[in-house]
């Protein structure tokens, strides 16, 4: 358990110098020593303190306090791992369950940029959540430099292996487009304060949460528009191929198929069939001006 009190900085503190309930901290505990935790932050809470069973990123309005949960992409295998966090949020105190180290290096984080600025638990939390979306931008323009070079490819000719390539990026973006949806509205239920925990002047700064959510969830919205645009230049590409490839065939078959008639013809052996001593090469000159007609008149078609 790591127990920060709120002054001019974060600074980490022992339980017993948290003397009255006005005082106010960040308790950052595993979820063995949550029960703990809370009793030492005075929430009262008597459900379940386990974070495997979170799905998904919200918040509560408990009687005295909020209880959110995060669930947040683990890189690098964002569709199928998570960071699993428990937040409780009173006037005075806040309580993150997490079993993962994750929050403390969030902290560590926003030591190092609010050094001698005065902290609050709105600001804390607000800092919290910035620090969560910090490096979100980078990740997002990555993938944007990969859907770019997929374009580039497409163009290029090179579509060897392209949907084992899209499709991870395409799951990857619309995990994060469901993440972030989700931290808009967990921005706007701090930012709406039903249970009147802080000042307004502070609530100011629950709204950085939900515009930075939003924005990032709008450029994710965009790369995957952009990702289905080169999936259907890749298509179109792939659908062009094979008509020109259908083309060609039907062509050839089409060349071809006055010689099956001609061989079809001669084949029958009728007793007074016209040619029938010594017309072997009359029909192959037959077939060769066949042949050639058809190349004519396909070359002149851009067929062949």
């Amino acid at each position: 358990m790591i127990i920060y009190r709120l002054a001019d900085s974060l600074v980490q503190t022992e339980p017993e110098q948290l003397e009255t309930e006005y005082c106010s901290a960040v308790i950052l505990t595993s979820s063995a020593e949550a029960a703990g935790a809370l009793r030492l932050a005075g929430i009262d809470y008597e459900g379940e303190l386990s974070t495997d069973s979170i799905a998904f990123s919200k918040i509560e309005t408990q009687s005295d306090f909020l209880l959110g949960t995060l669930c947040i992409p683990k890189l690098p295998d964002i569709p199928c791992s998570r960071y699993r966090i428990m937040l409780f949020i009173s006037r005075h105190r806040i309580v993150i369950v997490d079993d993962y180290n994750f929050s403390r290096n969030i902290f560590r984080r926003i030591q190092n940029g609010n050094a001698n600025q005065r902290l609050t638990v709105q600001r804390v939390v607000c800092c919290y959540f910035t620090q969560l979306m910090q490096r979100d931008t980078e990740l997002l323009i990555q993938h944007e430099q990969k859907i770019m070079q997929l374009e580039e490819d497409i163009s290029d000719g090179k579509t060897d292996g392209f949907f084992e390539r899209i499709n991870p990026i395409r799951k990857e973006l619309l995990v994060l487009r469901s993440y972030y949806d989700e931290l808009c509205d967990m921005g706007k239920e701090l930012e709406q304060d039903e249970n009147k925990l802080f000042d307004k002047k502070q609530r100011k700064y629950f709204g950085t949460i939900f515009d930075r959510a939003d924005r990032l969830m709008d450029r994710t919205s965009y790369l995957l528009e952009y990702a289905q645009q080169v999936r259907d230049s890749y298509q179109s590409r792939v659908d062009a191929e094979q008509n020109s490839n259908m083309a060609f065939l039907t062509a050839i078959s089409t060349i071809f198929f006055p010689l099956t008639l001609i061989t079809g013809w001669y084949g029958m052996n009728f007793e007074n069939m016209p040619e029938l001593e010594n017309g072997y090469p009359r029909i192959i000159l037959l077939s060769i001006a066949v042949v050639i007609i058809c190349i004519i008149i396909f070359k002149r078609k851009k067929m062949l």
